[in-house]
């Protein structure tokens, strides 16, 4: 059985993440820019003319499919590269794969 791993990171955290993953034998991913929230309704700032407020922060999400023996490897070098400690770190969440097809051969795999 394989899992797909979907994280959303810092975007400046990607070369890390990139790094680690090739580490520890990762090689197939998939990189999406993204905006989004998360609880604290975005980030407040003070200019000249003012506060103001950006409630949809750039992000990257990353998916990864892997098999069920090497999620806990992928997730442990995912937040140990993409942490700073401060909010906005971002999100990994974990499903089930059904199945995987390769367009180009119609082969059934795994992952």
């Amino acid at each position: 059985m394989s899992k797909k791993i979907e994280a959303i990171i810092r975007s400046e955290k990607l070369n890390p993440v990139k790094t680690a993953l090739e580490q520890i034998g990762v090689l197939g991913i998939t990189v999406y820019e993204v905006h989004g929230r998360g609880e604290q309704k975005g980030l407040e700032f003070t200019h000249r003319a003012g506060k103001y407020r950006v409630d949809l922060l750039p992000k990257t999400k990353i998916e990864i499919v892997v098999d069920d023996a090497d999620c806990q490897k992928v997730v442990d070098a995912l937040v140990a590269s993409a942490r700073t400690g401060d909010i906005g770190d971002g999100k990994i969440f974990i499903s089930a794969v059904e199945k995987v097809i390769r367009i180009r051969t119609g082969e059934v795999t795994s992952k």
